[in-house]
């Protein structure tokens, strides 16, 4: 059993928001694979089934995602080398996808409490470059993070999605 975790925000507010990467990312992998979500968020989440695989999106906030990740691993009894968690990184640059078989929070939020709660980072994990370093500057990191893509970065997402798609292809295979 495998267990992938978009990270982001619950609520229409935060859709195409930098922090929503890992949402945009399994609602394109399910476009691109015919898969369908769950009608009702089981366990704190919204979440859909391929064969012995799980894809969730918390529906508590980014920060607080690692009780949920949590639950669904001790619940399907789900090794942590088998839980890839996709996240955005704004200190990559936009469109930079990097795959990790486990490291560190560095700084994410997300990440941190999801150590927190498996009590190891030695889970896979894909970080998704957000980063645009003049608006960063601008706007600060908290208002960085849930700003909406430029309309020069959504013209590219689909293609960085692509690619994410490949990787967590990779990972189940």
């Amino acid at each position: 059993m495998k267990l992938i975790v978009g990270l982001g925000n619950p609520g229409n507010r935060y859709n195409f928001t930098r922090h929503n990467t890992g949402f945009l990312t399994l609602d394109f992998y399910f476009k691109m694979h015919g898969l369908s979500w769950s009608s009702k968020p089981r366990m704190g989440a919204l979440w859909g089934r391929k064969d012995d695989m799980i894809f969730i999106k918390p529906q508590e906030f980014y920060n607080d995602s690692g009780g949920v990740v949590a639950a669904y691993a001790k619940y399907y009894k789900i090794a942590t080398a088998d839980i890839l968690v996709i996240c955005d990184n704004f200190d990559l640059e936009f469109g930079k996808v990097r795959f990790r078989s486990s490291g560190q929070a560095a700084g994410n939020n997300g990440l941190k409490s999801i150590d927190a709660a498996l009590n190891t980072s030695d889970y896979p994990r894909i970080r998704v470059g957000t980063g645009n370093n003049e608006l960063r500057r601008k706007l600060g990191d908290i208002e960085f993070v849930l700003s909406k893509f430029t309309a020069e970065e959504k013209e590219q997402l689909p293609e960085i999605l692509a690619e994410v798609t490949e990787k967590i292809d990779d990972f189940l295979a």
